[in-house]
């Protein structure tokens, strides 16, 4: 079984057994996406530790993909290997960064990854901890309720992929002929986004230029991506997800497509 969810933010409570109840007949073979912002890997403090330890407890593998809300600092120093086809990070046994621009194999269907966006908040700058003035600037900046974060605290430039990432993509892409069973995503192609008038209509971004292109040129089932927090079907191919647990793929749905 391999279902997915949306951005966790490092609160995984939906994966509780009252939440979740499918899990009861799962085992370390089946998996659980989280489609970015996973906030897992964020602080690197004794109760981020236990958490992690926790999910390691879950009867299910996890994975995700990164977001633009990560602590990309921490995930770097996380050493990369192969696995099921692609390149990860395994954050524990079995939870396991997806990295960006990679195919899995898993359970007999090919699944493409790329994780990162662009931060909408961020309108009014990127503050720097070094700066002499930066504590005077970071109270202004909250006393008006101003649209900022802190670099290498609570923003860093990696939330979006690298040209390499990206070209590392197309190259696995091609590798399978274009063609894929699922899409694994933070964020989406520009037309979805279009399509539900978001506040991030304006952000017409390289990323988002980039899986617009990819949309026309790949063959596949379904995309997920997380980022607009909604859980919604958009089309047959396109699907948002947040808070819910839902199926990829199980036996049941393998029997509905017969």
């Amino acid at each position: 079984m391999i279902y997915t969810t949306g951005d966790t933010h490092g609160n995984f409570e939906r994966f509780r057994e009252e939440y979740f109840p499918e899990q009861t007949s799962m085992t370390k073979d089946d998996y659980v996406i989280v489609c970015g912002d996973f906030g897992g890997v964020w602080d690197g403090g004794k109760q981020e530790q236990k958490r992690l330890d926790g999910l390691e407890q879950l009867p299910f593998t996890l994975l995700f993909v990164s977001g633009n809300h990560e602590n990309f600092d921490l995930l770097a120093e996380y050493p990369v290997e192969d696995w099921n086809g692609g390149k990860i990070q395994r954050i524990r046994p079995h939870v396991i960064h997806l990295l960006r621009g990679q195919v899995f194999q898993l359970q007999g269907h090919s699944f493409f990854t790329m994780g990162g966006g662009k931060s909408h908040d961020i309108e009014d700058g990127i503050l720097s901890p070094f700066a002499e003035d930066f504590r005077e600037q970071y109270l202004y900046y909250r006393s008006i309720g101003a649209q900022f974060r802190v670099n290498h605290y609570s923003w860093w430039k990696e939330e979006m992929p690298a040209i390499a990432e990206m070209r590392a993509g197309v190259d696995a892409l091609d590798a399978v002929d274009r063609k894929v069973d699922y899409l694994i995503t933070h964020a989406p192609p520009g037309r979805v986004r279009g399509l539900l008038k978001t506040e991030e209509d304006s952000m017409m971004n390289a990323l988002a230029v980039y899986f617009e292109e990819l949309s026309g040129a790949v063959s596949f089932e379904k995309w997920f991506f997380g980022s607009l927090h909604i859980d919604r079907q958009i089309s047959a191919k396109y699907y948002a997800v947040f808070s819910g647990v839902q199926p990829v793929w199980t036996p049941e749905t393998k029997r509905a497509r017969r």
